[in-house]
């Protein structure tokens, strides 16, 4: 069995000039807590998760613009923006200021067994499927979990 047989070929995805605010409405949708990122060839430039606006909401955020901004003003240690100061700022950014960029995809032609490896070495949910470069597809955990033991059961 390859990955284009346990893939979903509908994916939810984004463009590389979306905001975060496209990303948010698309997880809300869709209930889905991750996807792709792709530039204008339908190539994967980046990957985008709830994870990634988890670590930007999260209080311990303190990135190079609140630094840059607040040092000279207040002590950096002092200074904390609010959470919903943070969040609405968050809507507007560029899905390219989260996103991961070094994304672990995966050929469609590739063997089961070596998508179940990759997921679970990398510890990864989902896997975009790529042919000639182009995103074709997505995998994740539960897809090949679920093909492996339907007839087992």
């Amino acid at each position: 069995m390859k990955a284009s047989d346990v893939m979903n070929a509908q994916v939810y995805k984004v463009k590389e000039s979306d905001t975060v605010r496209m990303v948010i409405e698309k997880f809300i949708d869709h209930g889905i807590s991750g996807m792709p990122v792709v530039n204008e060839a339908n190539a994967i430039v980046g990957y985008i998760s709830d994870g990634d606006i988890m670590r930007f909401i999260g209080k311990s955020e303190q990135g190079m613009f609140d630094a840059i901004a607040y040092a000279f003003v207040i002590q950096l240690e002092d200074y904390q923006e609010p959470f919903e100061e943070r969040t609405k700022r968050l809507l507007n950014l560029n899905v390219m200021e989260l996103a991961r960029k070094r994304v672990v995809t995966i050929d469609w032609d590739r063997d089961i067994e070596d998508v179940a490896a990759i997921l679970g070495k990398k510890r990864i949910k989902k896997l975009p499927v790529v042919r000639n470069g182009v995103l074709v597809g997505i995998i994740s955990r539960g897809n090949v979990v679920r093909h492996a033991f339907k007839n087992l059961l």
